[in-house]
């Protein structure tokens, strides 16, 4: 379940007045959900027999195989997560000691259908798989093509240079642009990230 899930793409959500970063994973073998706040990360690994003694706790007038949980679990959350959220469904959170509890009510063959995704702490190894070295690599791979940008700009404000010396001139003047300026450019989109962090 965990190695399908570093395919999964992180989605934002917002339960109540709290936004997350989301990912989810379900398998008619169970489900794993990874959670953050981008301060802390939490996860729920559930297998067929958790799944099936929590249905049977927060569910007592439903009799349906486990699959069906499960598949309904997976038809209320992904939605959510590609931002197509099911409007008769309702998600909550609640900070609880040492993690964090989703609360889902919704319905399933005309009953009401409830549960609790109960979330703890991430080991630090997943947190650095799932958000860690995904992020880093994200950012070195941006840095290339910055760099690879850059030196196209570059090579472009020289050809317009040449251009002009060899008394070639603009047909329509809007079109005209300032030289690329790679240490103001650096300096404004620094300036943007640190106010963005803020």
């Amino acid at each position: 379940l965990e190695s399908s899930l570093l395919t999964q793409p992180w989605a934002s959500v917002c339960f109540g007045e709290s936004s997350f970063l989301a990912k989810a994973c379900f398998r008619d073998t169970g489900y794993i959900l990874l959670i953050s706040d981008l301060s802390s990360v939490w996860y729920e690994s559930a297998d067929v027999e958790v799944v099936g003694q929590r249905s049977k706790e927060l569910n007592k007038r439903l009799t349906v195989p486990v699959s069906s949980f499960l598949h309904r679990l997976r038809n209320l959350v992904c939605p959510l997560l590609a931002g197509q959220p099911d409007t008769a469904t309702s998600f909550s959170c609640h900070h609880i000691a040492g993690g964090l509890s989703l609360h889902v009510k919704s319905e399933l063959s005309g009953l009401p259908f409830y549960w609790d995704f109960h979330c703890c702490p991430a080991p630090v190894e997943m947190v650095s798989r799932h958000l860690v070295r995904p992020l880093i690599q994200m950012s070195l791979a941006l840095q290339y093509q910055v760099q690879g940008l850059t030196s196209l700009l570059l090579q472009k404000d020289a050809e317009i240079e040449d251009y002009r010396e060899s008394g070639a001139t603009l047909s329509r003047d809007r079109l005209r642009t300032e030289p690329f300026r790679e240490e103001t450019f650096q300096q404004n989109f620094m300036a943007e990230v640190r106010s963005s962090a803020s």
